[in-house]
């Protein structure tokens, strides 16, 4: 999604953010850490070593700084946005489809880049996108972003899936057998998008020009075909775990996924492969974003300035199949990963994802689009089978 489109939208889903209010509480300065830090974060995101020893990037910080670090895990957007309703957290990791909604509703805070010594390396791609930085503010540090892989089983799929067609209609696959009863969907609401975004190529009459951007026209058609999809799905996944033991002991044959499953699948031996098909793919940019009532703002700070080490971001791009926001953690050597790793994880493709976004009543392709409280409540009325 272009930039600039996205700034229109952001004005006016955000418009009038308090922001000079905000200011007079940034920090100018980092002093003594509290003690602690508590995240709320996507499953695989803050590693210490316990799913894979290989894997932790936060025992030495702890170490260093005196920050415990506290890491709550949500399963989609919505449960993020939900969590920092609550409170109780210093940071969260957000992508684009939650992050607008946070500041909109004054849950974050701007954040003072001085104070993060490491913001010269981040991509220049992020540095002021759109899902985090409105009207001149920063709102957030970028951390890693990938797109939402179709996941299959390389049994079931000899050769890789061209379409997203294996998970919205019905088909037989290369063992003879239908897919109904062996795929599965994404149970949140943004996976309206993924719908949207396959009609854009099979449908073009309908003149979709952006998966969040759906007249009523255009939303009708989307909730039909996941209607369609629904007689298909055995479950509706939200947590990547779960999902994971599916592909491994429940016949499971093609998902939307993360690459964080593929990888830990493939790991286990079990017979799978990602690939993004012809219609291209949605996405995430995540940004470590802090509460506006963070209680640990130094630790705050000294996580996000910790987040952009070129090591963690290596090891964390080679751990969740995504891609870093700091580019040089491909090719410096600090970490596991490599360039021609992160030529594999898509980081040439940035202007091919349609990344997550809040969909909005003024939206600028078209007079009025169908709002995200809209997508909330009908989605659940899908996957009820209404």
């Amino acid at each position: 999604m272009r930039a600039s489109s996205q700034k229109t939208i952001l004005l006016a889903t955000v418009s009038l953010v308090a922001t000079q209010a905000f200011a007079a509480d940034m920090l100018t300065e980092i002093g003594p850490g509290e003690g602690q830090v508590n995240i709320v974060a996507w499953p695989g995101y803050i590693e210490r070593g316990e799913t894979d020893a290989a894997f932790d990037w936060v025992t030495k910080f702890e170490e260093a700084t005196g920050c415990m670090v506290n890491v709550k895990t949500a399963n989609t957007s919505d449960e993020m946005v939900a969590l920092m309703n609550e409170g109780g957290f210093d940071l969260v990791t957000a992508s684009g489809d939650a992050s607008l909604r946070m500041i909109a509703g004054k849950r974050v805070q701007p954040i003072n880049t001085d104070l993060i010594p490491s913001w010269s390396t981040i991509d220049d791609r992020l540095k002021e996108a759109p899902w985090h930085f409105v009207d001149g503010t920063h709102y957030g540090t970028p951390y890693m972003w990938g797109p939402n892989v179709l996941m299959y089983n390389t049994e079931a799929f000899p050769e890789a899936p061209t379409s997203w067609s294996v998970v919205f209609e019905e088909t037989t696959l290369a063992d003879g057998q239908s897919n109904k009863g062996r795929v599965q969907a994404y149970d949140g609401p943004i996976h309206i998008a993924d719908a949207a975004n396959y009609l854009m190529a099979h449908q073009p009459e309908l003149g979709i020009t952006s998966p969040y951007e759906l007249n009523q026209e255009q939303y009708d058609a989307a909730l039909n075909l996941l209607r369609g999809q629904r007689e298909l799905v055995s479950r509706y996944w939200h947590d990547a775990f779960i999902q994971i033991d599916d592909f491994k002991n429940e016949g499971m044959v093609a998902s939307g996924s993360w690459p964080f499953q593929v990888n830990l699948l493939q790991a286990d031996g079990v017979p799978v492969a990602s690939v993004i098909p012809e219609e291209g793919a949605t996405g995430w940019a995540d940004t470590t974003m802090m509460h506006a009532e963070a209680e640990n703002p130094n630790c705050s700070y000294m996580w996000m300035e910790h987040t952009l080490s070129s090591n963690l971001q290596s090891d964390l791009s080679v751990w969740f199949g995504a891609n870093p926001s700091v580019p040089a953690a491909c090719s410096d050597g600090s970490g596991m990963q490599t360039a021609e790793g992160c030529t594999t994880n898509g980081m040439d493709d940035f202007e091919k994802i349609k990344f997550w976004q809040t969909p909005v009543s003024k939206c600028e392709s078209q007079g009025e689009c169908v709002p995200y409280y809209r997508w909330v409540s009908d989605y659940i009325g899908v996957i009820g089978g209404r």
